[in-house]
């Protein structure tokens, strides 16, 4: 059974120098991406493919797919590095089964009505429900964007984003 040892929102996924850092603080083999629209387009799979960091092995799968692999084999063996690109795919798969008990949010784009909370993570009013019912069920919510930040709890993001 694979170990997830860190779940990273992040609408980046992988990218560069970020992902090398926090795939060394976890001391993670395995990147599992779980985005729909990544696995359905094999040209943009194969980039982020490349930018994986050396020795990692990265599987990327649909949020269905994510959830019967989970249900299967718990994503086999090894220390998972979990990374989803909203908190939508995330209430999605943890609905199904993968039930993390911390999640990391570093980065959610940005848009037209939505609010800066901390660097450049940006929340809309849809999030804060996410984030609220993720709260409610007992999972740990941090915000940081790299590992040299101070992890913003969940209580400060939310005073931030309602002021």
């Amino acid at each position: 059974m694979a170990e997830i040892v860190l779940c990273r929102i992040d609408s980046r996924l992988i990218h560069g120098q970020v992902m090398t850092k926090w795939v060394n603080q976890s001391q993670a083999n395995k990147i599992i991406v779980v985005s729909d629209s990544l696995a359905a387009d094999e040209f943009m799979l194969e980039i982020y493919l490349m930018a994986a960091p050396a020795g990692v092995k990265v599987e990327c799968c649909s949020r269905a797919d994510a959830v019967s692999k989970w249900e299967e084999n718990q994503f086999g063996n090894g220390r998972v590095l979990l990374l989803l690109p909203d908190l939508e795919s995330m209430k999605e798969v943890y609905d199904g089964g993968i039930k993390v008990t911390d999640i990391q949010v570093g980065g959610l784009g940005g848009a037209p009505g939505r609010k800066v909370v901390f660097q450049n993570i940006t929340l809309a009013d849809e999030d804060v429900k996410k984030l609220e019912y993720f709260q409610e069920a007992g999972v740990k919510v941090i915000f940081q964007t790299i590992p040299e930040d101070v992890p913003q709890n969940l209580e400060g993001i939310l005073k931030k984003y309602n002021n």
